[in-house]
């Protein structure tokens, strides 16, 4: 990918709710609804991340504890992963989340949601006002050719 690339580290989820092997189930379903989430990553003492459990697994699997209903199999990317390559995962994989460790700790999570935001980035040229949807600004305004650093992102508009 190009230079001005967008990495995972840029729109990651830094607050990440999260459980240990030994959390109870019913503990489980109450964090997902009371944060309005649909899966936690489980994680050791260190902080590494050892499995997740998504309302799929509370549902498909039985089990009394998150070590037994988790999935251990955890496809995780480090905060420098360029956001593309993590689209293509969760379409790939059909996944919603993925962690985001640096070295062995959890640093953060992607959603789907976290990159489908990236879609409604509008950006206006300062020069014409004309309006481009992207990562970053167009490298020349499509109507009047100003450079990419005449681009100021727009708010997105409520609702949006």
């Amino acid at each position: 990918m190009g230079e001005g690339s967008v990495k995972v580290k840029e729109i990651m989820s830094t607050r990440v709710v999260t459980v240990t092997g030994d959390t109870p189930v019913p503990v489980i379903a109450s964090l997902l609804r009371e944060n309005r989430i649909s899966g936690v990553p489980v994680v050791d003492a260190g902080g590494a991340v050892v499995g997740l459990v998504s309302e799929y697994d509370l549902l498909a699997r039985s089990g009394e504890t998150a070590s037994e209903v988790m999935t251990a199999s955890v496809i995780t990317v480090s905060e420098d992963t360029e956001v593309e390559d993590v689209r293509h995962l969760l379409v790939e994989r059909r996944i919603r989340r993925v962690p985001v460790t640096s070295g062995q700790r959890l640093a953060g999570i992607v959603s789907r949601g976290d990159v489908v935001a990236l879609l409604t980035t509008e950006w206006v040229c300062q020069v014409c006002g004309e309006a481009a949807r992207g990562q970053h600004p167009p490298a020349r305004c499509p109507k009047c050719h100003a450079a990419p650093d005449r681009f100021v992102m727009q708010d997105p508009c409520p609702g949006d």
